[in-house]
């Protein structure tokens, strides 16, 4: 069994004053998770905001940023209180996947 993990963010949330999304991948990448990635939405919405475009020329940096990452139990628990620091005020969520094709080795 294996563990996913979605972050959702926005364009404009920042950690330590640099994008949280890469901030976020280093992270990651740095403990070693066996796979993440950023995806930037073309609409979207983050709480009771309104829906976003990617055509609104007044989205100015709030387009909806996910991240998604998938490791073992352990790992996940490992990395997941510095993500919360990280990303404080955002929805985690996680949840247990079943891998039908590779591995995390």
């Amino acid at each position: 069994m294996a563990v996913q993990v979605t972050i959702y963010l926005n364009e404009a949330d920042q950690w330590r004053h640099r994008p949280l999304h890469m901030e976020l991948l280093n992270y990651l990448r740095s403990e070693n998770v066996y796979a993440a990635t950023a995806i930037h939405a073309v609409a979207g919405f983050l709480g009771r905001q309104r829906v976003k475009t990617a055509h609104l020329a007044d989205a100015g940096g709030k387009m909806p940023v996910i991240i998604i990452f998938v490791d073992t139990d352990e790992h996940v628990s490992r990395v997941l209180p510095m993500l919360k620091e990280m990303a404080a005020h955002r929805l985690i969520v996680r949840e247990n996947v079943v891998l039908e094709q590779g591995n995390l080795d």
